[in-house]
């Protein structure tokens, strides 16, 4: 079976009995679990399932409406370009993406810089440029450098601890050499989205953090239309739950720092949830290094005095676009004599 007949028949049995599980549709389908989740997160990201735990349901009352019907196919040979690098005509060419499977003419997308997932037609990628096949992420050196243009000559810092909890564990990594680089304490765990808000209170109690970082990955549904409310996101739910349990385990905005969000995510109830940063106010991807750009500036700036918000924003990829948030003073500590 190819996988849009494959794509179809999920549909049509979503339509008929509302849930199916992922053991379900592989034993139904003869095809392995790890096929069904790609086909899955697929017709997520096109509006048309809500993944749940194990298995997924439709995300909308009408009517299958075909999605794949007719989506050339080509004989490629596909599985070489596994793991290489492309960009996205879709993205205006400035998008890199990282393929993660193939199946017919579409390819399974991870984004190189930004923190999102995608499929594309083969047909609308292009191979990236010799030397694009990597993270742009020394490109923040020149917007941090100042961070660390402390007088070290008298004083002394202790900077604020972070706790950075991320959905992706790659991106984490990534967030955890910058943290090094920058010469600040954070602690990093790998999570997923829906269980955030199950562990975070627990890890807050035990590490004791002055800066929380809760992110990953998430969109605004394709076909959707109103972006204020929160179902409409893959994972804004979820953080938004993770930002309250935190907020319940210590109320102020000045002892807790809160940076909250992803791609898309909806920047509003994520604030109002009680988050001090959160993404995205103009619902732009946001960089894999954004919100620990945000971390950073917050675990070096002074207790004494309120953070420069304009320039702690500034110094992310895509700016006030990307992430938003309340002004407060920032949780380093200076010391003499040194």
């Amino acid at each position: 079976m190819i996988p849009d007949e494959r794509r179809k028949e999920i549909l049509e049995l979503l339509d008929e009995k509302g849930y199916v599980s992922v053991k379900d549709l592989s034993q139904r389908l003869y095809v392995s679990l790890p096929t069904i989740r790609r086909d899955l997160t697929l017709l997520e990201r096109e509006g048309y399932v809500l993944r749940t735990h194990g298995g997924a349901s439709l995300s909308i009352s009408d009517s299958f409406v075909e999605p794949f019907a007719l989506r050339k196919k080509t004989n490629l040979e596909a599985k070489k370009y596994i793991g290489k690098i492309a960009a996205s005509l879709i993205h205006n060419n400035d998008t890199l993406f990282k393929i993660i499977s193939i199946e017919g003419n579409y390819a399974y997308l991870k984004g190189v810089n930004v923190r999102l997932y995608a499929d594309s037609s083969l047909d609308d990628l292009n191979k990236a440029n010799s030397g694009e096949n990597r993270d742009d992420d020394s490109s923040f050196d020149k917007e941090v450098g100042d961070l660390l243009d402390l007088d070290r000559s008298s004083y002394f810092y202790l900077p604020g601890k972070i706790l950075h909890i991320d959905g992706d564990e790659e991106y984490l990594a990534r967030c955890l050499k910058f943290y090094e680089k920058m010469r600040v304490q954070a602690y990093g765990l790998t999570l997923r989205e829906e269980v955030i808000s199950t562990d975070i209170v627990k890890y807050l109690k035990k590490l004791k953090p002055d800066i929380v970082v809760i992110t990953g990955h998430d969109f605004f549904y394709k076909n959707r239309k109103d972006i204020r409310n929160i179902d409409n996101y893959k994972n804004s739910k979820y953080f938004a739950e993770a930002i309250k349990q935190a907020r319940e385990y210590e109320k102020s905005h000045d002892k807790l720092f809160i940076i909250a969000g992803a791609c898309q995510s909806d920047y509003e109830d994520l604030i109002k949830a009680g988050a001090n940063f959160a993404s995205s106010p103009k619902r732009v991807n946001i960089h894999a290094l954004d919100p620990a750009v945000i971390a950073t500036s917050i675990a070096l700036s002074s207790r004494d005095k309120p953070m420069d918000i304009i320039k702690i924003i500034s110094r992310t990829k895509y700016k006030e676009e990307g992430i938003g948030g309340i002004i407060t003073n920032g949780t380093m500590y200076t010391g003499y004599p040194r």
